[in-house]
């Protein structure tokens, strides 16, 4: 195998999985032979199928292209040809006799230093506990939730300003500017698996709309991790002064002296929208409304001058 080109199978689905898949096909140190991908699913106000960003760019590129809606629709058989099944955010669970197919078995890049964060949402969950580090972990996958021997791993920052959006970023660069050397080490058999200390392990639950609902009785600490944690997906909401709206950007305020304000409470400044917390004020710099545009909080009061009465 040593002078040879590893033979792949890939399996992914949104814009992470992507830039791996570029980076595997433009550097052709190995053979993409097959991709997996999520079904097309409706998107947008018209509810149009929209395929996936893994299935765009392996069509643009040439590349036969699976689409198993299950688990169960995954045929090992199509893994004849393969020495190597690589996974990166594919969104079903691999099963063991699909695990055992490759000769090298299943490699998953995972945005977390396992056992950190286990799950669907590793980057979200990373901002929102306030860690100060991630990273992406190289992994060989077992019938577990993201539990197998870890391969390599490398670490990144989590900057003070990071959303889950500019992470995810950074994070996919790395993944990217690595995958072909580290297939190149699993074909020549040069890294030794690491296994996790469960005990570590933290479980990353998938985010939902009800995650993003902001409230006001926690910390303006808590609550600015979560703005950026949810930015872009699903994004913040609350209603203030019975408007209803989504917190795009925010960042915190110490509380005046002796407030016995009630959370929620936004202060009487036209220049800025704050609002007092449980502990500290939350200052919102960047706002939508439904249906409209997202606006300073500055062009928000200029426009309803009435909201702080």
């Amino acid at each position: 195998m040593t002078d040879k080109k590893l033979r792949l199978a890939f399996a992914g689905t949104p814009e992470l999985a992507k830039i791996v898949l570029e980076s595997l096909i433009q550097a052709n140190e190995h053979i993409v032979q097959l991709v997996f991908t999520q079904p097309d699913r409706p998107a947008g106000r018209g509810r149009k199928l929209k395929q996936s960003e893994v299935k765009y760019y392996a069509l643009e590129n040439n590349l036969p292209v699976l689409q198993p809606s299950t688990s169960k629709e995954l045929d090992p058989e199509s893994l004849n040809d393969c020495d190597l099944l690589l996974v990166v955010a594919y969104g079903l669970l691999i099963k063991q006799r699909i695990l055992s197919k490759p000769e090298f078995g299943c490699i998953n890049i995972h945005t977390s230093l396992l056992p950190r964060w286990r799950g669907a949402a590793p980057i979200q969950r990373a901002i929102e506990a306030g860690d100060k580090e991630t990273g992406i972990s190289f992994m060989q996958m077992d019938p577990g939730l993201d539990t197998g021997p870890v391969l390599k791993q490398i670490s990144c920052p989590v900057k003070d300003k990071d959303t889950a959006g500019s992470l995810h970023d950074r994070l996919a660069n790395i993944a990217a500017n690595n995958i072909n050397q580290l297939l190149s080490k699993i074909k020549n058999q040069e890294l030794i698996a690491t296994q996790q200390d469960d005990a570590l392990a933290n479980y990353a639950n998938k985010i939902s709309k009800d995650d993003a609902e902001l409230d006001w009785n926690m910390s303006a600490i808590e609550l600015e991790r979560k703005v950026r944690a949810f930015n872009p997906f699903p994004v913040t909401h609350t209603i203030l002064n019975g408007i209803k709206m989504r917190i795009w950007e925010a960042s915190i305020k110490p509380a005046p002296g002796n407030n016995d304000l009630i959370p929620g409470t936004v202060l009487k400044n036209k220049r800025n929208l704050d609002v007092i917390t449980g502990e500290g004020i939350l200052s919102i710099a960047q706002l939508q409304l439904p249906g409209k545009q997202v606006v300073s909080a500055s062009d928000f009061l200029n426009g309803h001058p009435d909201f702080i009465s």
